[in-house]
């Protein structure tokens, strides 16, 4: 068989269902020999969106998402959506096509050195050099790319290689994801700390999220009534119901829940990565003893100095301490408990306000109303990501995707048209301000072309939102980020979308359910914000607005 009918059936026995990409020359043989294979090719407009459906592929399903581009410009626009994934661990697999072997030692048309530039944002890339090795590259791509953490890898395929007669089979897929033992000395080192500590708190993050053990989480945290708090990407490991939950860190401001980080004594820190936000932000206050459960050894850095490093699959470690808790390692803070009830009563402060433009808070309680338990809101980057993270409950893992690792603009719409190409029957919302919705606005027609009915809500400050906040604490006075937008509702038209401009606040939950229930095309919901409320969150909080 050729080559690329080899690659085909070792992407199928990967169990790849769906590939997002971008046609081009020099991955012809792979456009062909998709023509007979039971995986759906997702045809994009710009290889960055591609990436970013594939992160988010991988985040929502736990399996490799797979994106492809042809060499060159093909593989530069992929870079910043394979980064993102390696960033933010989201399994991801890319592939790119190559000039043929015969001209890459010189200068020829689109040559690169692909494999170099990929290897700084990837965990692994690698060259196919010989069509026999075709099933041992794609397995172990898929291996390095799922193995904890997981990330991108890239497989480089030169248009001579894809063209060749080869004689191979796939590789069997194994599940070869090795957990360990639970080390018991660990177990006791934990259980004494918490027996000795007077205020101890609890740091979830992305890993307890790819955990999906939120059984586990509740468990251990009604056994020992310790209060817990999430990173941006923490969302959902602990539902935002329970009375312990301490909801988001890491506003990057002095947030309510930042009180109970500096009056601790000790941080339990579950799947915490330091690139989600850096211990030097919430290391502060009474001296802390620290405990690191993740399934990699503790980061080194001079603030995240681990008593305890617990390494190991999640949901076995934990369940190995709460077979161990006794009522010597019960917790009780009143304290927290008012803490709780402050941030929840933020919650509702602007549940009935009718102003516009709207407020931040306002939106969000609208959304989080016409949104179910399990439905999906994957938010971009921009002032409202801060929002989203504060005022946002999230109650399932998975269930509120923010990318706060590599952290792109652009992320959300093709992310949220991958994530609703999965689950057809939940609602999936696209959160957008209006800078990042125009970076990957070409994915509209890839929506409409697929009949994927996402909804997106635009929140049009005419401006780059969070710039422009923090530009105005740190100098007084903003720069250069006034933006010129198009008429959203007829930009919508044009691409074959629902267009909703949202002129009364009354009008958004009704905006929310024609677009959730009428699943015949995507829709566009413009709100006009409020962003006069980031200064005012600054201010209620105890921020310096102007610091000469």
């Amino acid at each position: 068989m050729k080559a690329s009918d080899l690659f085909i059936r070792c992407l199928e026995a990967e169990g790849v269902d769906t590939i997002f990409g971008v046609p081009g020359e020099e991955n012809a043989d792979i456009m062909i020999s998709l023509l007979d294979s039971t995986m759906e090719f997702i045809t994009c407009r710009h290889e960055q969106a591609a990436a970013f459906m594939a992160d988010v592929y991988g985040r929502v399903t736990g399996r490799p998402g797979v994106c492809l581009g042809t060499l060159g410009p093909g593989a530069t626009n992929l870079i910043t959506g394979v980064a993102s994934a390696t960033l933010d661990y989201s399994p991801l697999v890319a592939i790119v096509g190559q000039a043929s072997t015969k001209r890459l030692h010189k200068e020829s048309h689109q040559n690169m050195d692909s494999i170099r530039m990929f290897e700084p944002v990837t965990k692994w890339a690698g060259t196919v050099r010989d069509p026999a090795s075709i099933p041992e590259v794609i397995r172990k791509a898929f291996k390095v790319a799922w193995k904890e953490k997981p990330g991108a890898t890239v497989i480089e395929l030169p248009e001579d290689i894809a063209k060749e007669i080869v004689d191979g089979r796939p590789i069997p897929y194994v599940i070869d994801r090795q957990h360990g033992g639970v080390e018991l000395h660990h177990v006791q080192k934990i259980l004494s700390l918490i027996r000795d500590s007077r205020q101890p708190v609890i740091l979830f993050g992305n890993g307890a999220v790819r955990a999906r053990k939120s059984g586990l989480i509740s468990e251990f945290i009604d056994k020992t009534g310790i209060y817990a708090a999430n990173s941006f990407m923490g969302k959902g490991a602990l539902s935002a119901r329970h009375s312990r939950n301490l909801y988001c860190v890491g506003l990057g401001v002095r947030d309510l829940v930042m009180e109970a980080f500096e009056k601790s004594d000790l941080v339990i820190c579950i799947g915490y990565d330091l690139v989600e936000w850096p211990p030097d932000r919430w290391n502060k206050g009474a001296p802390k003893k620290i405990i690191h459960i993740d399934t990699q050894p503790a980061e080194v850095d001079e603030d995240y100095v681990v008593d305890v490093d617990m390494v190991g699959e999640i949901g076995e470690t934990l369940r190995v301490i709460i077979e161990n808790i006794e009522e010597c390692h019960r917790k009780t803070e009143p304290y927290y408990d008012s803490l709780r009830k402050r941030m929840t009563d933020e919650l509702l402060e602007f549940k009935d306000d009718t102003e516009m433009p709207m407020k931040p808070q306002k939106i969000l309680y609208d959304l989080r109303l016409a949104m179910g338990n399990k439905d999906i809101l994957i938010s971009d980057v921009g002032a409202h990501k801060m929002w989203v993270a504060r005022h946002y409950p999230t109650y399932q893992p998975g269930t509120c995707i923010i990318t706060n690792g590599f952290c792109s603009m652009g992320f959300a719409l093709p992310g949220a048209i991958a994530a609703q190409k999965v689950f057809p029957d939940k609602k999936v919302v696209a959160l957008c301000g209006d800078g990042g919705f125009m970076m990957n606005v070409q994915g509209l027609i890839t929506a409409v072309k697929y009949r994927i009915p996402v909804t997106v809500i635009i929140w049009n400050d005419n401006g780059y939102g969070l710039i422009s906040w923090k530009q105005q604490l740190r100098y007084c006075r903003t720069s250069h980020t006034e933006l010129l937008n198009p008429d959203f509702v007829k930009l919508a038209g044009a691409y074959g979308c629902r267009g909703i401009s949202i002129e009364k606040a009354s009008e958004f939950p009704d905006a929310l359910d024609i677009a959730f229930n009428d699943r015949e095309l995507p829709t566009i919901i413009i709100i006009n914000v409020d962003y006069s409320q980031n200064i005012k969150l600054n201010e209620k909080l105890g921020e310096v607005i102007c610091p000469m």
